[in-house]
């Protein structure tokens, strides 16, 4: 029986499921490339402080941050290689017939990879068998690597919402220019979004876990540099994101105008066009939501007579997926905010702090609530992450390549791809539960186990 089911044609499920595994994968894959792009740069925060200041309790942050560096490149390893058989496995159609015009920036991303592991592994093993400024420098190739790659991936991606550098004639791909593919108009916004999301993710995940200990009466110098080092990178970065989600908003509604409907559950072409947070597609509307009047159309044109196209321009059959996409959307905006607010409350009470004459902003009215607060903004963060991407991917529905390769189109036509996607949940609830493991035992070791490099932490207690 199971060689005969295997045998017969591809389903619709076999579509779904091939859209799950990859969508699964990525999801999970994103948060370990995230943390490739910021934690280096943490990392480097935390050395680079320990040794202007002398003070062992940065270093040791630098030191145990770097061992989770390790573990996480190990792993985003192997999930990125899983990622890499997927696209050619689920996904022939695009690749067979695309491949050679997107190409180039996966080839050099993965020339990053290979830079991103030679220094990992002389930053991870040179501590103190090189100058202190020395291995500082080692790890300047390591985060450029991690951006290099985000930006490399990305490329490819914003290809897809915006194919240029090819023609078609005859049914055939031909006038290849790789570079014209990789840097195309929804390049520039979407790289910058995405290296900027990756900071942040990696940012406040880092700081939740320290803001846990502080809550559980955890305030020594270690616990409080290791929240303040990511809070306060995260705090600077999470303006800038809001510009640039306008700029990529407004790259979306010039060229993606159903995609924008989709996202604020435009039905029909009109001016005066609200924006409506929450509620659930409708037959002509979103039903449920609480409306803004003129929202939309001041947000575009800066004017309430500005006409925003509808979902009604498309064919029932080429719209996105309305109320998927439309809360995915708020759920994001919603979780940037709140991380946005954090970091204002942050800086209200540093200024409050400096205007008294005091040195302490978590000695004031609020901080538990404070901590709390940011002890939940690494969920956030991620939240807000995986929201972009469903918002990006699902907008783009039923195209894999916008207004020219279906998703149906592209998928493998082979049956059984199901069978693939239970696999793929077995191996990464493994990875999960391994990594999480390793993670663990890593934080809990007091002191940092004893290594002939490390003998300027051994000392340190942390409790």
């Amino acid at each position: 029986m199971v060689r005969d089911w295997l045998a017969g044609p591809a389903t619709s499920g076999d579509l779904s499921a091939a859209r799950a595994q990859m969508g699964f994968s990525l999801a999970w894959h994103i948060i370990l490339a995230c943390l490739g792009v910021g934690l280096p740069l943490l990392t480097l925060i935390a050395e680079w402080w320990g040794v202007r200041t002398g003070d062992p309790s940065y270093r040791l942050l630098a030191r145990r941050w770097a061992r989770a560096m390790g573990v996480l490149f190990a792993v985003g390893a192997v999930s990125g290689t899983i990622l890499s058989f997927e696209m050619g496995l689920l996904w022939p159609g695009l690749m067979g017939r695309y491949g050679q015009v997107i190409g180039l920036p996966f080839a050099i991303e993965g020339i990053a990879f290979f830079i991103e592991a030679i220094f990992l592994g002389i930053y991870l093993y040179a501590w103190d068998r090189l100058p202190p400024r020395i291995h500082m420098l080692t790890a300047v190739p390591i985060i450029v690597a991690g951006i290099a790659s985000a930006f490399f991936v990305v490329c490819a991606n914003a290809w897809m919402n915006e194919p240029h550098g090819f023609t078609v004639r005859d049914g055939r791909v031909v006038d290849v220019d790789p570079l014209a593919a990789m840097f195309n108009p929804a390049s520039p916004p979407q790289t910058v979004h995405m290296i900027l999301a990756a900071l942040m993710v990696a940012a406040f995940l880092t700081a939740s876990v320290y803001a846990v200990a502080l809550l559980r009466g955890r305030t020594d110098r270690y616990h409080r540099a290791g929240f303040f080092i990511p809070f306060i990178l995260g705090a600077v970065v999470s303006p800038v994101q809001l510009v640039v989600g306008d700029w990529i908003a407004r790259f979306v509604a010039d060229h993606q105008p159903i995609k924008l409907a989709a996202m604020e559950g435009v039905f029909t072409t009109s001016s005066h066009v609200p924006i409506t947070l929450g509620g659930i597609a409708g037959d002509h509307g979103i039903k449920y939501g609480l409306e803004i009047p003129n929202g939309l159309s001041l947000l575009v044109g800066f004017s309430p007579n500005t006409v925003i196209e509808g979902l009604n321009q498309v064919p029932p059959a080429l719209r996105p997926p309305v109320t998927g996409t439309h809360l995915s959307f708020d759920l994001m905006v919603l979780g940037g905010l709140f991380l946005l607010g954090l970091g204002v409350w942050l800086l209200l009470a540093w200024w409050r702090t400096r205007r008294r004459g005091e040195t302490d902003p978590l000695a004031r009215r609020g901080t538990r609530l404070f901590l709390w607060l940011a002890s939940l903004s690494g969920l956030a963060s991620v939240v807000s992450l995986e929201c972009g991407w469903v918002v990006t991917e699902e907008g783009r529905q039923p195209w894999v390549v916008q207004g020219i390769l279906s998703v149906r189109d592209a998928v493998n036509p082979a049956p059984g791809l199901m069978i693939g996607l239970w696999l793929l949940l077995a191996v990464y609830a493994a990875m999960t539960v391994a990594t999480v493991y390793v993670l663990r035992r890593l934080a809990g070791e007091r002191p940092v186990p004893v290594a002939p490099q490390e003998a300027d932490v051994t000392g340190y207690p942390v409790t």
